[in-house]
């Protein structure tokens, strides 16, 4: 048996789950997700417990396991809970605001970045004084929130020489000495 696939998934008191034709619907308070699950995987609802099953231990049923299991339990987390990701800018000059959707970054070069974010991400930016400037995101979609945050780090990824970029807060960046000091 698969280790992530054979627990079972606590659906929280004031979310629902729902299954029918292969697809998973997971409503709380947060909002409402979908996920549509392979044919072969069987979803059992009972009492305020979810279990996933799988009919062999073929190769690709035991992949198709754990990560249903994991797809839906990610679900009922982001409609309970929610998800929350703070990301940090560090260089020189470097900064970021939000109006609405739109998120604005000048990341040091000759133009300004505008990211219009997917309406189920909620942003916002905090600048403190002698603080790096931070970014704020939340959403109760694990996956969604996963992609936005890799979009925003491609545009200035972390560099090992002078640490500059944009990382996630609490990322340690591991750092490079540089040519002098192979002297």
């Amino acid at each position: 048996m698969s280790r992530i696939g054979k627990l079972p998934i606590k659906i929280p008191s004031g979310v629902s789950v729902l299954e029918k034709d292969g697809i998973v619907t997971v409503k709380g308070p947060k909002g409402e997700l979908t996920q549509t699950v392979n044919p072969d995987i069987k979803v059992k609802i009972e009492n305020s417990t979810l279990t996933v099953s799988r009919p062999s231990d073929s190769i690709s049923h035991r992949s198709l396991h754990g990560l249903y299991r994991a797809l839906i339990n990610n679900m009922v987390t982001g409609v309970s809970g929610g998800y929350r990701k703070e990301l940090e800018l560090v260089g020189v000059g470097y900064r970021a605001s939000s109006t609405g959707q739109v998120l604005e970054l000048s990341l040091g070069y000759t133009h300004n970045i505008y990211l219009e974010l997917p309406k189920e991400v909620k942003v916002e930016t905090k600048t403190e004084r002698n603080k790096n400037p931070q970014i704020i995101l939340e959403s109760n979609d694990k996956q969604l929130l996963g992609q936005v945050c890799a979009k925003i780090r491609s545009f200035r990824m972390p560099e090992p020489y002078k640490g500059k970029g944009i990382k996630f807060v609490g990322e340690i960046i591991r750092r490079k000495s540089g040519k002098s000091a192979a002297k």
